[in-house]
């Protein structure tokens, strides 16, 4: 079934974005298989029927909040590329927003039960491969353009050093979720050297 097309933009995107918190919730709480279309829609307050009106299925759930995220973090790196100064300076006070997002128990569970999901739908995991890919190369665009300071760097140099900067992210939300009381500020203090020394040639 497709989604049909609204004639109000902003209201279509008010109920759309309910349908993904709802969705977000039901995932988090019951899990991608156990979270069926009926009970997305009872949480976001709407019909079944009238569900489907805004999202095929649930990949196509997954599809938006993944695309939600990417636009999230997107719009954060243009804060910093925003800035005045040294691009590295704003990059490394921004990491405070990406570590309470990772550090987020509600966040943290929502993304790995979309990764768990990644490992046995070939769906989902092209999803969450095409936006992985998106976030690298914009992160790539930022060290290696004008005010970059991996520009000139060997490109296999550049690329492996934004993957361990993911791994670090990413393994913060399993932290998060195995350790309640991790010290965030301490980890801050020993992520901010840590990056910078990763984002200098």
């Amino acid at each position: 079934m497709k989604p049909k097309r609204h004639h109000d933009p902003e209201h279509a995107k008010a109920r759309r974005e309910q349908v993904l918190n709802a969705a977000a919730e039901c995932f988090r709480r019951r899990g991608y298989h156990g979270a069926a279309m009926a009970e997305v829609a009872r949480t976001a307050g709407m019909s079944p029927g009238h569900i489907y009106n805004y999202f095929a299925g649930k990949e196509e759930i997954i599809e938006a909040l993944v695309a939600r995220d990417v636009e999230e973090m997107f719009s954060m790196l243009g804060e910093m590329q925003a800035r005045g100064g040294e691009l590295i300076d704003a990059m490394i006070d921004g990491v405070d927003f990406g570590v309470d997002k990772n550090l987020d128990p509600d966040r943290a569970a929502l993304e790995l039960e979309m990764l768990a999901e990644g490992a046995r739908n070939p769906k989902v995991v092209a999803i969450l491969r095409e936006a992985d890919a998106r976030a690298r190369a914009r992160f790539r665009e930022m060290l290696t353009g004008p005010r970059g300071s991996l520009r000139g760097l060997d490109a296999r140099e550049i690329d492996a050093r934004i993957e361990v900067v993911g791994a670090i992210f990413n393994g913060l939300l399993a932290c998060g979720l195995m350790n309640p009381a991790l010290d965030r500020d301490a980890v801050l203090s020993v992520l901010r050297p840590t990056l910078r020394r990763l984002f200098t040639p």
